[in-house]
């Protein structure tokens, strides 16, 4: 039966490095004759431009019908007094919550020839290879109650941690998994030195080790974690955390190495279904410039055939290319060294032509 893929290009850079994803798509459904059906649809502030809202009915329907959606990037300045269910950026927590996204995988990763591009030096970083999984449906995010209270004096605001004990297992059951693929390492961070729902979330991934008695666990506090990761982020393995913690911390990660435009992400629900999308934001200030970078967008193609496309072995080629790309000493703007750099449209065709000399070896 024909695999449906959802491309929501979205706003700002999102448009640019859809597009060169798409390019690697068509190119792998002509070579391998690929049953795919491809919907291209707005998202964010484009479709609240077109249509009013950030997220139509549609749109959504066309999602929950779909075995893979390819997210770009939502949000601008130009959306910023919007409503708060009017910004683009509610478009995306929308989908997490109607698919049922609960699980964010976000890999860490450095290209040893890229070390230079990364903040910390190189002794510290080579090698590094992480993998966060963020729990994305639950904790203080989507809590209630919620709210701003502006009748009485003073004002204040509040939002709910929350999590009970089926969110806990589920995402804590694919972070170990995951770990059980790679090092067998895992740490799960959290406060529980002041937040109970840390503590209850401590006790419940704790019980769950038994089951996997080959896995280390480890328990950290989330900003020791956020230390450790700068002084030495090759002790970890396999991260799990709450959607909080897991955002702060993955945005951390992704710095090391060198360029957020590198590193892709997943947000998948269980039953195969999937969300890719890359790392890094809209980027406004560079859009239509064709100089983002494109590869963490191609990355989440590969992650795609990986979790919900069933083809592991062309996201084997998709990284494998990568790879080679940046061996030749192909750099795109954020993670060239000198003046002359691979433009956004450049990228794809150059991957395309390297999987093609590899498919003749």
């Amino acid at each position: 039966m024909a695999k449906q893929i959802l491309i929501l290009p979205g706003d700002g850079v999102g448009k640019e490095v859809s597009t060169s994803a798409v390019e690697v798509l068509d190119y792998f459904i002509s070579e391998e004759n690929l049953d795919f059906n491809i919907i291209e649809a707005e998202i964010g502030g484009a479709s609240y431009e077109k249509y009013g809202s950030p997220l139509t009915d549609e749109t959504l329907d066309i999602a929950k019908n779909s075995d893979t959606v390819l997210f770009g990037a939502v949000g601008g300045p130009q959306w910023e007094d919007l409503e708060w269910d009017l910004r683009p950026e509610q478009a995306l927590l929308g989908l997490r919550k109607s698919l049922g996204l609960f699980a964010n995988l976000r890999p860490a990763f450095l290209f040893n020839e890229l070390a230079s591009a990364s903040p910390l030096k190189n002794h510290i970083i080579e090698d590094l290879d992480i993998l966060i999984v963020r729990e994305l449906t639950g904790g203080v995010y989507f809590g209630e109650p919620r709210g701003l209270v502006e009748n009485e004096d003073p004002k204040y605001a509040f939002n709910t941690m929350i999590y009970n004990e089926e969110e806990i297992r589920r995402i804590a059951t694919v972070a170990f998994k995951a770990a059980m693929d790679r090092n067998k390492k895992l740490c799960s961070v959290e406060k529980a030195n002041v937040l109970e729902v840390s503590k209850f979330w401590r006790e419940v991934v704790t019980d769950m080790s038994a089951d996997y008695p080959e896995v280390a666990l480890s328990h950290q506090l989330a900003d020791n974690t956020a230390m450790q990761l700068v002084l030495n982020p090759n002790q970890y393995d396999v991260i799990v955390s709450s959607n909080l913690f897991g955002d702060i911390l993955s945005d951390i990660a992704a710095t090391l190495s060198g360029s957020i435009g590198m590193l892709p992400s997943a947000s998948l629900n269980g039953s195969g279904q999937g969300m890719y999308e890359p790392c890094h934001g809209s980027a406004p200030d560079i859009a239509g410039q064709d100089i983002a970078n494109p590869i963490a967008m191609i990355s989440s193609l590969a992650m795609a055939f990986e979790y919900s496309l069933e083809r592991k072995d062309l996201a084997q080629k998709i990284q494998s290319a990568i790879k080679i790309f940046i061996n030749q000493g192909n750099r795109t703007k954020d993670i060239a060294t000198s003046e002359e750099f691979i433009r956004t449209s450049e990228v794809a065709p150059i991957l395309i032509e390297i999987i093609q000399n590899e498919q003749k070896n």
